[in-house]
């Protein structure tokens, strides 16, 4: 028996350009999977057995791009996310949860039999979710994409700070990975979260500039001293959606080398432990104030 089999399984992998979700998409190649990688810019892999270009901030784009995948699937990655520091909050949120609540509920549901798997890339930016739900929760009673956007809308203007919207949809994604989990264990259809700590992604500068410097960032990985690499990242999402795991299923899998345990322990400051959705975040003070954070 392999301990890793995914010869022969649809895979579909978005943010299958760069970063972690490359890596994931090289990979399954590797294994001999039949990948299909999502993004808004053109993955360029070989081996694929297709890509489609897709705007997971846009319902039509996401529409458009399942007519033309396979009307089964084995296991979904969804790796792609935005971190807010450069696009609006709107666009931010949308990417991050409602796309994959979406496509969840409209084309991996149906399209999935028992034996299938879901392994969502979250966040530490997003953990404390538990004891913050009351901010997201009414979310994840919405039906259609235009109920998830008006609930955004709410939440945030557009010209909010979108950090925020990071933290929030971050939140609501590890709820939701739990939510489905019992909800789709019935189905014999496991529902798992990767948590990465700081990687070194196409998005490194953001985080620097969020986290105040290199060397700050650095810190939030731990005493270990530098950041992982994606393929760090891509192989427990492997795992997660692998046989190997055929009996996991809502598991929050931590990757940040051992450093919320530092939090845990007392041992390091915890600075997630406050609300993602105050009205006071909109004004134009903590606007300015974070835009030159993060600028």
């Amino acid at each position: 028996m392999k301990l890793i089999d995914y010869q022969d399984k649809v895979c579909i992998v978005t943010g299958a350009a760069s970063g972690i979700g490359k890596a994931v998409c090289q990979k399954l190649v590797e294994l001999k999977a039949k990948v299909y990688g999502l993004d808004r810019n053109t993955a360029e892999i070989d081996g694929l057995a297709g890509f489609v270009a897709a705007d997971l901030s846009s319902k039509d784009s996401i529409d458009e791009a399942f007519a033309q995948l396979p009307r089964s699937i084995d296991c979904f990655f969804g790796v792609a996310g935005l971190s807010g520091a450069k696009t609006s909050y709107w666009t931010t949120f949308t990417v991050n949860f409602i796309a994959n609540k979406y496509i969840t509920e409209t084309y991996l549901e149906p399209r999935m039999a028992p034996g299938s798997s879901i392994a969502y890339v979250t966040s530490c930016g997003g953990l404390m979710w538990e004891k913050w739900r009351r901010e997201y929760k009414k979310i994840m009673d919405c039906k259609t994409w235009e109920e998830m956007v008006a609930f955004m809308k709410k939440a945030a203007p557009k010209d909010g700070v979108g950090i925020m919207a990071y933290t929030l949809s971050k939140r609501a994604m590890n709820y939701y990975t739990t939510l489905k989990a019992v909800d789709y264990a019935a189905k014999g259809i496991r529902v798992n979260a990767l948590l990465p700590g700081s990687t070194d992604t196409g998005m490194k500068q953001e985080f620097e500039k969020m986290a105040g410097g290199q060397e700050k960032l650095l810190k939030e990985n731990g005493t270990i001293g530098r950041l992982a690499t994606p393929e760090e990242m891509a192989a427990p999402l492997l795992f997660l959606n692998s046989d190997m795991a055929g009996f996991v299923s809502g598991l929050m899998l931590i990757a940040d080398m051992g450093h919320n345990g530092e939090k845990v322990l007392g041992r390091s400051r915890n600075q997630l432990d406050v609300p993602a959705a105050l009205g006071i975040y909109n004004t134009k003070f903590f606007q300015n104030m974070l835009k030159n954070k993060t600028s």
